[in-house]
């Protein structure tokens, strides 16, 4: 006697565009494990743990921990560079310019606050890899970029003849990059505020005076 035959059930399709809106999702919830753990300390479980999924589960959208930091520091890097290019091709005077790229600078902790903090505590170990090598020409062209400038304005007298601008790129670089610490996206201040702020300080200590 044959059998009824039954009808084939297809697996529904997920919406469009409900991949990559989970693939972000995933990739800012690692951003934030690597960032607050580490990334030699973090596993594809814990940020399957933090996902409220399997690890397994975490494989069909990235094949390693390695793909998912890359992708992480590329996105924040590219959107990072497309910000200072426009600054840096705007033809504006050098205090304007730092003025800008400051700005910028904490707009991108505004936005990639876990990606900044990851750069900053595992960029020198990162860069010596083969596979994050875009990290150590991304560091050469951001000096190049504050270096000249730094140098254009103590060549227009704008910034003070006797300021040593390798030390000031180091520490407008670094009192920048530091605020992803303590930086919340949502606080008081928004980021053009805190810009306002640390450029009224660092300012008045290199420009000349009058």
């Amino acid at each position: 006697m044959p059998t009824k035959k039954q009808p084939q059930v297809t697996a529904a399709k997920p919406a469009a565009g409900a991949a990559p809106a989970r693939r972000r999702e995933l990739l800012g919830i690692a951003a934030e494990v690597f960032a607050e753990q580490g990334y030699n300390a973090t596993t594809v479980r814990k940020i399957a743990d933090h996902a409220g999924m399997l690890a397994g589960s975490l494989y069909y959208h990235f094949d390693s921990k390695e793909s998912m930091l890359e992708e992480i520091l590329r996105s924040f890097l590219d959107e990072l560079w497309n910000g200072y290019d426009a600054v840096l091709e705007a033809g504006l005077g050098p205090r304007e310019t730092l003025e800008a790229l400051v700005t910028e600078s904490f707009r991108e902790i505004d936005r990639h606050r876990a990606a900044v903090a990851i750069y900053q505590k595992e960029n020198r170990q990162l860069a010596a890899q083969e596979r994050f090598a875009f990290l150590a020409e991304s560091q050469r062209r951001f000096e190049k970029a504050w270096l000249a400038t730094l140098e254009r304005g103590v060549a227009a007298e704008v910034f003070r003849a006797d300021l040593d601008v390798r030390l000031t790129y180091r520490f407008v670089r670094d009192t920048v990059w530091v605020a992803a610490s303590w930086y919340r996206p949502g606080g008081q201040h928004s980021p053009e505020e805190i810009a306002r702020q640390y450029l009224s300080m660092v300012l008045d200590g290199i420009a000349v005076r009058e």
